[in-house]
């Protein structure tokens, strides 16, 4: 099996060592074999970093045989799964690709049992547990390590334990629990390798977990910029602890440990600019600001190769195909998308009834547009009256289109001190089963201040049923197009609901179903893998 990995490693390190902007030197190997790779503590060092394809931005990768997306690419990654499917999309029909991309923008996932083994136009994830088998032998061999130090040893196998743990934390909330190998003594092993069973919700959670936090205890509290640390990893276990809390003892106390972890680190809301603070935070002259603890950093020269480093495509799917450069015929005015013009097709939206749940004077919505040129002789504007008949939803300007350039060099937000600051609003909320005061709810208050809101009062406030659901709003509101919504609904038990009541769709499923290839693969060993998962609850989501 480690031969076998060990072939495709060549190719890992150069998409690797070249993807985040300058911060990595090319190594070049030779022939790669198990005699002479990995020997010196660079050699490891490198070895471990190919746990970071999958986390890379391109136009997809392949080291096990199948052509997948990248977790945070546009066309088929977080923003496509988690965001899209929920309540802040309108389903995508105006110009639309058809088949999935109009199916999972409504939320629609019977057609998913007919995805394949690659990504394509249908974006199948599945193949990832085979990402996490490989990863697996990699931590194996790092711990067999005699060249390295034991502190050495222990980073490197941190680093490489929260990749597999964030993998598995996708994978567990875009299917539900799926098969992997975490045990290297199974890896290679035929009965092993062809127990394609689902486990449970608990054992899939407690896996996470378990190599979530050795990742926080070992890796280092800071990094170079785009590699993960210490504190990125205790921002997904606030995430993970808050989702999980519910039937896990002693959870929310965890969160609320990871933000006491957190907040003397010395990250803060990003506020320069005023009443463009929030706005400005996503510029790409503001990367890496106060408020960002990690983003996927992209380069000018990305464009979707490995070699060329990771790139942001966005744009090109948040911008109907018929915007106008200019709002006039003698183009003296420009519009938002001068120096892009119309996207590819508008794939992703944000729905006029989610829009219209922010409240009056949130300063979070100037990054929506509701309105634009058509590139037409008449620069007719589309509006609000349209939506339907012209284009879907609204813009999304969260990211908006700053240079004359194949893709924005835009770096993707991937944890911001203001989702902690929720979170931990959140977590004590949940472990009290009461609305929170003091530091908490300050939390919420200082959140939406940068948005130009008081705190939270009235009905909001009036019950605690009702300040959940205005926290879950408030998370749309702030984090809407960073890849965690759907996670949110389920989380709060809402999918179902807010799905129906915003996008106007009510979702099939609460989580994809797995494709019939693996359900079928499974069949043939003499296993039953479950097609479809739901938690515990989901008939009450209505």
């Amino acid at each position: 099996m480690k031969k076998n990995i060990l072939t495709s490693v060549l190719f890992s390190l150069l998409l690797i060592i070249t993807s985040c902007e300058d911060n990595f030197d090319p190594q070049i190997y030779g022939k790669l074999f198990t005699t002479n790779f990995p020997r010196t503590e660079a050699d490891y060092e490198a070895y471990m970093m190919t746990c970071y394809v999958p986390f890379t931005v391109n136009w997809g990768y392949n080291l096990t045989g199948s052509w997948q997306h990248n977790w945070y690419v546009a066309e088929g990654g977080f923003y496509r799964v988690f965001d899209s499917t929920s309540d802040l999309s309108a389903p995508w029909i105006i110009g639309s690709w058809g088949g999935a991309w109009t199916q999972l923008s409504q939320a629609n996932y019977n057609n998913a049992i007919l995805y394949g083994r690659g990504s394509g136009g249908s974006p199948s994830h599945f193949e990832k547990v085979r990402d996490i088998t490989r990863f697996t032998v990699i931590i194996n061999t790092l711990e067999q390590a005699k060249e390295l130090s034991e502190a050495k040893k222990k980073a490197f196998i941190g680093e490489a334990r929260f990749l597999r743990g964030l993998m598995m934390y996708y994978l567990m909330h875009l299917y539900g629990p799926v098969p992997v190998i975490l045990d290297p003594a199974q890896v290679g092993n035929l009965e092993a390798e062809q127990n394609l069973v689902r486990p449970t919700l608990q054992q899939m959670t407690e896996w996470i977990t378990a190599d979530m936090e050795f990742g926080a205890a070992n890796m280092p509290a800071t990094s170079t910029k785009g590699r993960y640390n210490a504190n990125f990893a205790r921002v997904f276990l606030m995430r993970h602890y808050l989702n999980e809390g519910s039937y896990m003892a002693g959870y929310y106390d965890k969160a609320i440990e990871m933000y006491n972890a957190l907040k003397g680190a010395g990250y803060s809301l990003y506020t320069a600019g005023g009443a463009n603070a929030y706005a400005n935070q996503f510029k790409q002259a503001n990367k890496y600001n106060s408020e960002v603890i990690m983003a996927v950093t992209t380069s000018a020269a990305g464009d979707g190769s490995g070699p060329n480093g990771n790139f942001n495509p966005m744009s090109w799917y948040v911008v109907p195909s018929n915007a106008s450069r200019y709002a006039d015929a003698a183009n003296t005015i420009p519009t938002p998308f001068v120096n892009q013009g119309g996207g590819w097709g508008q794939c992703f939206n944000i729905s006029p009834a989610f829009y219209d749940t922010f409240e009056e004077g949130d300063l979070r919505k100037n990054t929506i547009l509701t309105s634009y040129v058509q590139n037409n002789s008449a620069r007719t504007v589309i509006a609000r009256t349209d939506i339907g008949v012209k284009w879907s939803g609204f813009i999304i300007n969260k990211y908006p289109v700053e240079i004359s350039n194949a893709f924005q060099p835009t770096d993707i937000p991937l944890a911001r001190w203001a989702d902690v600051l929720l979170m931990y609003a959140e977590a004590v909320a949940r472990k009290t089963n009461a609305i929170p005061t003091g530091e908490a709810m300050q939390a919420i208050t200082d959140v939406r201040a940068r948005a130009g809101l008081g705190p939270l009062a009235g009905n909001a406030v009036a019950s605690f049923e009702n300040f959940m659901d205005a926290l879950l709003m408030e998370r749309g509101h702030e984090l809407y197009y960073e890849g965690h919504r759907k996670i949110d609904l389920v989380r709060f038990n809402k999918y179902r609901r807010n799905c129906t009541l915003y996008k106007g769709m009510t979702p099939t499923h609460q989580y994809m179903p797995l494709p019939n290839f693996a359900v079928q693969q499974a069949e043939s060993y003499g296993k039953t893998l479950t097609q479809t998962f739901e938690r515990p609850g989901f008939a009450q989501d209505i």
